[in-house]
């Protein structure tokens, strides 16, 4: 394969517009979190989705120790938070961007963003430098108008949403 295909693969990824997301997890008393983009919907019956976390990260542990994790959809004006949860902020000065509250269940979830969504670890397969974590949908909170932060080709650009199509840098 050699290091030309993975240049190549990193160039074709460029080309793949994903939502950004937080994802977020409670473990021993502290909240963790990274930015991502490796979230996608599994199935409705039973309704979960996955998430592919590196098994570097900071939050890969604790979310399995925990068990649990959530999915906050980030709004097109929160890049700020996307930022913060990229790695450019210590753990504990992320939480400190965005308003952050505690779910009933202990997690810690982004009152305005899109969506925020409440998994139950289901199934954990490591695959290269990651674990792909399939989580049982539990909860969900969904905001009304629907402008998705979209991250393509080494930036953040905004979803419009609501019947229009493209996006704009920002």
């Amino acid at each position: 394969m050699g290091e030309r295909f993975e240049a190549d693969f990193r160039k074709a990824m460029r080309r793949l517009a994903s939502a950004v997301t937080v994802v977020t997890a409670a473990h021993e008393g502290d909240h963790h979190g990274m930015t991502a983009t490796a979230v996608t919907a599994v199935s409705d019956a039973p309704p979960s989705l996955l998430a592919c976390v590196n098994r570097s990260a900071g939050l890969h542990d604790p979310l399995l120790a925990s068990g649990r994790f959530c999915i906050n959809i980030l709004h097109a004006d929160q890049s700020g938070i996307a930022e913060a949860f990229g790695g450019r902020r210590r753990k504990d000065e992320r939480f400190a961007v965005g308003e952050w509250v505690t779910s009933a269940c202990g997690l810690p979830f982004l009152r305005e963003a899109q969506a925020s969504i409440f998994c139950d670890v289901d199934c954990v397969t490591p695959y290269g430098s990651h674990s792909v974590v399939i989580g049982r949908i539990s909860d969900i909170l969904v905001a009304g108008h629907v402008a998705p932060l979209l991250y393509q080709d080494g930036r953040y650009t905004v979803g419009l949403g609501d019947g229009i199509d493209w996006v704009v840098p920002i």
